[in-house]
């Protein structure tokens, strides 16, 4: 097997892509950043920069795979684009605009590329523990509270407010990512109510009333419009005591004690992504994208204040 580093093209040059892809990638040695695609965004000293994802694919520029973190309404054209030219492909959260999508990504990419749907959450350091202590205990009831200040964390991405670009849910769908992992039985949506500004296209706030496939409760409370300390805290109550998570799975509370534990998301994302490329295999999991559907498919439309950056 060869022990050379995988070159990766990082596509898309925001903020997550800098924050976080970046410092994961020089962090793991698994991993060489070979090419940078972005139309505005300036390059990184010392890595091939290109300003369209064709001109990469055109060049002489030596990749092994590439890392999609453009937004979601763009990205499954650059998917198949990379697949078709033999390249594994990560795909930052949500996977792509649509189910439809997702599943046309995984047919193409079959047995030969390793297609990896990334759910940053899901390697908070609280999560594998949490799910672990739920496994062998009754669900009673969930609570899940995701609320944020939208200006704060998203400044001037008018694509998050378009179809496709999910509103509130981009956010939410990192607590679902954590429910679908942790919670020992499938969840389905009963009911949800969507507020929608009166100037823009996606929700600013969500009420999801959901339960798991023995009726217990969970409830989900969304929205773009909290000031202060933000919260981003999933509650779970069983018949052994209750489970905390908190600031979005970094801190775990079982029963009054606490578990803290550093920044390790995106350092795990890049270790499972090697990880399926040595073993030619996949990992897509569309159940957070699943519900987030079910919501504007079912969810009942309420009109709310227009959204003024």
């Amino acid at each position: 097997m060869s022990t050379a580093p995988i070159r990766v093209a990082l596509v898309g040059l925001g903020k997550i892509a800098r924050d976080q892809h970046i410092p994961a990638m020089a962090g793991n040695d698994a991993f060489e950043l070979a090419a940078t695609v972005s139309p505005n965004a300036p390059p990184i000293d010392g890595v091939r920069h290109f300003r369209s994802f064709d001109a990469l694919i055109d060049s002489d520029a030596a990749v092994d795979a590439v890392a999609l973190c453009t937004p979601p309404q763009a990205r499954t054209p650059l998917a198949f684009q990379a697949i078709e030219r033999g390249l594994h492909v990560m795909l930052e959260k949500p996977p792509a605009a649509t189910l439809s999508e997702v599943e046309a990504l995984v047919s193409a990419a079959g047995d030969r590329i390793s297609l990896f749907a990334t759910w940053h959450s899901r390697y908070a350091a609280g999560v594998a523990r949490a799910k672990a202590w739920l496994a062998t205990r009754e669900i009673r009831s969930v609570e899940i509270v995701w609320r944020e200040d939208v200006r704060v964390w998203h400044p001037g991405q008018a694509w998050i407010w378009e179809p496709g670009g999910l509103g509130v849910f981009d956010p939410g769908i990192n607590a679902l990512s954590i429910a679908t992992d942790i919670l020992p039985r499938p969840v389905y949506l009963r009911d949800a109510v969507l507020e929608f500004p009166a100037n823009r296209a996606a929700p600013i706030a969500a009420r999801l009333t959901l339960a798991d496939t023995r009726g217990a409760a969970i409830d989900m409370d969304l929205d773009w419009r909290q000031e202060g300390p933000q919260s981003w805290d999933i509650r779970v109550d069983t018949d052994a005591g209750r489970l905390l998570l908190e600031k979005g799975g970094a801190v775990l509370n079982l029963d009054g004690e606490t578990h803290v534990s550093g920044d390790v998301e995106y350092p795990g994302l890049y270790a499972r992504f090697a990880d399926l490329i040595r073993a030619g295999a996949s990992d897509v999991d569309p159940a957070p994208f699943r519900l987030v559907a079910d919501a504007f498919l079912r969810g009942r439309r309420k009109t709310t204040d227009p959204f003024v950056e």
